[in-house]
């Protein structure tokens, strides 16, 4: 953290130092959020956030012999792995360590000998051969009586990671650890959120210059190291020129012809492109919402950048006010909801966009297990006026719940049927189904 910032620099960095408060009313809501950004300070010094997923991380263990928590690098995965290790007997590896490697050499043999230790297997799939192994070790436990706990399994790379533990079916639990949600850091805190996006060496720096940094260090990193070791030998710079274009048409229709034409490659090459980045989790495809009810529909995805911060250092924006000024605030915004949202969401829940070839379009429809189908609107602004769109398409899907989320606080109704709400207070509603 940078040593020459006061705890206002840290606490308010992108805010001017005078407010509009008068008076001792003043004082009293500046000491009010002086004391909560205190606490967070603390939080920040001892690098610990909670992560709403970490109760179900616990609970899987508890029933199951192998979970694997999936996220893009930097996520937070092997710091939340090792604050579970804290309250167990464990073992930690990495397998990107040749020392670490090292000892896998008979990996039957080494991972027999913890057997009554959680083994914590980082960048797992680095090694896939591992997978037949545990197989082995898992169904020798179950044997013994040892049922659950055994393993907690730490990968990048889904589609790498679920193609080889396709073995462990029936014996795994898979999580997903997104980037820091809006439910995970202090309500002040949110603009700063969206702009510096969820990972949280980003989202924690002292600085927006600082913050901005890194992530263009993690874009660098991931092309020029991550994705090479993974197999695919795609030039650094072609898949820059992608990854940039697609933040310039974040939420956009799929369009293989269009991206192909910029890159002067075929659509099948782009689609392989795509593909690689929804693998690693960058990447969100968010398909639209198909049903017989008479109506012409759109097919194609809506493609989104997941992380906002990515989105933003791809296209050079560093800070809000440049951000508030750019084209791509509004479809930035739309996807800091709907990713948020979909963190928010109960498990199992289908998450979906509408359009109809008239006009009639939902941004985020989520198929909740239990509580139907709700329909979501996404304004950047502080106020609430949908499209006659949204009404129409909520009528046409029969929407269970419909909401308005925007930039701000209040929740009130917009006409009988559908609310306007914050995107915190919606998140917590989906946290609590």
């Amino acid at each position: 953290m940078n040593s020459s910032l006061g705890l206002r620099d840290i606490f308010w960095p992108e805010t001017p130092r005078r407010s509009g408060l008068r008076g001792h009313k003043r004082g009293r809501a500046e000491s009010t959020i002086y004391l909560a950004n205190l606490e967070w300070y603390a939080i920040i010094a001892r690098n610990v956030i909670n992560r709403h997923i970490e109760p179900l991380v616990l609970d899987r263990l508890k029933h199951l012999p192998a979970v694997a928590l999936l996220g893009p690098r930097q996520v937070g995965k092997t710091t939340l792995a090792l604050r579970i290790a804290e309250r167990r007997k464990s073992v930690y590896l990495d397998l990107e360590s040749p020392r670490d490697r090292e000892k896998l050499t008979d990996a039957a043999f080494y991972l027999s000998t913890h057997e009554d230790e959680l083994v914590i297997l980082d960048e797992v799939q680095r090694a896939p051969e591992l997978f037949a192994v545990l197989r082995g070790l898992i169904d020798q436990g179950r044997r013994k009586g040892k049922r659950s706990g055994r393993f907690l399994l730490l990968g990048s790379a889904s589609a790498d990671l679920l193609r080889q533990s396709e073995t462990l079916a029936g014996r795994i639990a898979y999580i997903e650890l997104p980037p820091l949600g809006v439910l995970e850091v202090p309500e002040e805190k949110q603009s700063t959120l969206w702009v510096r996006g969820g990972f949280p060496e980003s989202f924690l720096t002292g600085s927006a210059g600082a913050s901005f940094a890194w992530r263009e260090d993690f874009i660098r990193t991931y092309l020029e190291r991550d994705i090479p070791q993974l197999g695919p030998r795609i030039p650094a710079t072609t898949l820059r020129r992608f990854w940039t274009m697609l933040a310039h048409a974040q939420g956009g229709l799929f369009n293989a012809a269009q991206l192909a034409r910029g890159l002067a490659v075929d659509g099948k090459t782009v689609a392989r492109y795509l593909d690689l980045l929804a693998d690693l989790m960058l990447v969100r495809r968010l398909q639209p919402f198909q049903a017989n009810i008479g109506k012409r529909l759109v097919k194609s995805p809506k493609v989104y950048i997941r992380d906002s911060g990515i989105v933003h250092a791809l296209l050079n924006i560093e800070g809000r006010e440049a951000l508030l000024g750019h084209p791509v605030s509004g479809t930035s915004w739309e996807g800091f909801v709907i990713e948020n949202l979909i963190a928010a969401a109960p498990r199992r829940t289908a998450a979906l966009f509408y359009r109809s070839a008239a006009g009639a379009e939902i941004d985020l429809v989520l198929e909740t297990p239990k509580d139907g189908l709700w329909a979501i609107d996404i304004k950047r602004g502080l106020t609430a006026h949908p499209e006659k769109g949204f009404f129409i398409a909520c009528d046409d899907l029969k929407a269970a719940r419909r909401f308005v989320v925007n930039a701000g606080k209040d929740r009130y109704a917009v006409n009988a049927s559908t609310e306007a709400i914050g995107l915190r207070e919606l998140a917590e509603l989906l946290a609590e189904l």
